[in-house]
């Protein structure tokens, strides 16, 4: 055998082991893609319900959002119409009831005033104490109410 038909056998085998490699990482890749394809296929198959519910659920939560924001204009339009409501309570109702509270409270202080006022005791002060005058006789004694 001659130098060119070793090289050319040597050339035939590393052929045949890089064929040998691709075949079998070839197979591998067609194993992974059928994986891959069952997978997305899989996925589909849950996902098209799933989004259907979702939009389902986010068309009633739209419709909750409407009928909140319609609810909360009549509570703004409540508030309003109540502050307006006190705001004339207060004004008619207001200046008239001080003067009748006021005129009331007149009226008991001048009928309190007709009863003579009681006059002041008396009081003697020894070496820095108060006594008081009933001690004298002036006031009543210890167990009478007043």
């Amino acid at each position: 055998m001659s130098g060119g038909e070793v090289a050319g056998i040597l050339v035939a085998v590393f052929w045949a082991i890089l064929v040998s490699f691709l075949a079998v990482v070839l197979v591998r890749l067609a194993q992974t893609l059928r994986a891959t394809t069952k997978l997305v296929a899989e996925v589909s198959e849950q996902a098209v319900p799933l989004l259907a519910e979702a939009s389902a659920t986010v068309r009633s939560a739209q419709t909750q959002l409407d009928r909140v924001d319609a609810i909360a204009s009549d509570v703004q339009e409540v508030t309003s119409n109540a502050s307006a409501l006190s705001t004339t309570v207060a004004s008619t109702f207001g200046g008239p009831l001080v003067k009748v509270a006021a005129f009331g409270y007149g009226v008991r202080r001048a009928i309190g005033r007709k009863e003579p006022a009681p006059a002041p005791t008396r009081r003697t002060v020894i070496v820095g104490r108060t006594l008081p005058s009933a001690r004298r006789g002036g006031r009543r004694g210890r167990g009478a109410k007043d």
